[in-house]
């Protein structure tokens, strides 16, 4: 198999999981890292066996063809379209950009030059989620008529030193761990059609509960509980909840209720967790769980994909339909609340094509 190289830009601690899971992937060919902080690289380098280089260099260098942008969500379109302009395929960490108005300039810029864009989160290839797609595929439950999803916690200031950037424009908890929720709803279900959005903040600050800030005050300039009915194209209709306000709760992260049964969907933001069914009134079963990465942290998966799609000509799983799509569903819900109004959205996308289940470990094509 042709070898794809790949430079990484950002040496922040999520490169650790892509960096470690790495290995297990022959198309990877993980050349150089660089970073804002020139020391950050070198200590990255050093652990993991690779060279630091100025990002001047790293862009230039002919041998890397897809840019791993791990830099912060602000700076994930800069980043983006330096590697556009260099002519490399770019795959980013979520979300695409912070406005839907930035991430079709990166879209947009790429297509001129003819290059890919991926984008996290890859979760949704995991073992777990690709079962509960074979099982929905399969109509275990039946046609889905609806469903919710809860992300519910009280708040990254508790343990997160620097927490500032979740209550700033362009994060909050619907733009922080929406994109896992809805990528993976995308993948069982398909597009989204509309959505009606309500948002609110119980606290006009907060204040830091770890580190060297501990007791400094910082300003919440986001909503902080945010609540979206989504009517997919499917006829679906899926309520999400995303807050930072609730100390505690007894939801499931998702479930779904089919027209012969339910299920429950594990953890987004992770490969592994149990599928669980329920025909008409049965009790819960646990799905068989045959499909490969779901056991531990891939999150290498999707840019593995884009790297082999590269190869064998075909379209990546991880792709900027999908990204753009949940972009899309988020600040439409984000508007919906402030105006009072049902929004039908403008970008749809295909469901990505499920992962195969005879392939050697670390080969998906």
């Amino acid at each position: 198999m042709r070898k794809i190289g790949i430079g990484i830009i950002g040496c922040g601690n999520i490169s650790d999981a892509y960096l470690t899971a790495s290995p297990g992937f022959p198309v990877l060919d993980i050349i150089s890292v660089a970073d804002i902080n020139p020391s950050a690289a070198d200590a990255k380098a050093a652990a993991f066996g690779l060279s630091a280089v100025p990002l001047a260099a790293l862009l230039a260098d002919p041998r890397i063809e897809i840019i791993l942008n791990l830099t912060t969500p602000q700076n994930h379109v800069q980043v983006g379209l330096q590697a556009v302009a260099h002519g490399k395929h770019v795959y980013s960490e979520k979300p695409l950009a912070t406005t839907l108005t930035d991430a079709e300039r990166l879209v947009s810029a790429a297509r001129e030059k003819n290059v890919r864009v991926g984008c996290a989160p890859d979760t949704f290839l995991g073992g777990s989620h690709q079962t509960a797609r074979r099982l929905i595929d399969d109509g275990v439950i039946g046609a889905v008529v609806a469903g919710s999803a809860f992300m519910q916690v009280p708040g990254h200031e508790l343990w997160h030193p620097n927490p500032d950037f979740y209550y700033k424009p362009g994060s909050g908890p619907l733009m922080d761990m929406g994109p896992y929720y809805l990528t993976c709803l995308v993948n069982l279900l398909g597009p989204v059609k509309s959505v009606v959005g309500q948002a609110k903040s119980a606290y006009d600050s907060r204040t830091i509960g770890s580190g060297a800030r501990e007791g400094q005050r910082i300003e919440v300039e986001v909503a902080t509980h945010v609540s979206g009915l989504l009517e997919f194209e499917s006829g679906a209709a899926i309520s999400l909840t995303t807050s930072f306000d609730v100390w505690k709760h007894d939801h499931n992260h998702i479930e779904l209720y089919g027209t012969t049964g339910s299920m429950i969907v594990p953890d987004p933001n992770r490969f592994e967790g149990e599928v669980k069914t329920a025909h008409r009134k049965e009790d819960w079963t646990v799905a068989q769980q045959i499909h490969p990465y779901g056991d531990g942290n891939y999150r290498i998966l999707g840019l593995a994909d884009m790297a082999e799609a590269i190869v064998s000509n075909r379209q990546h799983r991880a792709n900027q339909d999908i990204s753009l799509h949940v972009l899309e569903i988020m600040e439409s819900i984000l508007h919906s609340a402030s105006a009072g109004r049902r929004i039908e959205l403008t970008y749809s996308c295909a469901r990505p094509e499920p992962m195969r289940t005879d392939l050697p470990f670390g080969i998906l094509e």
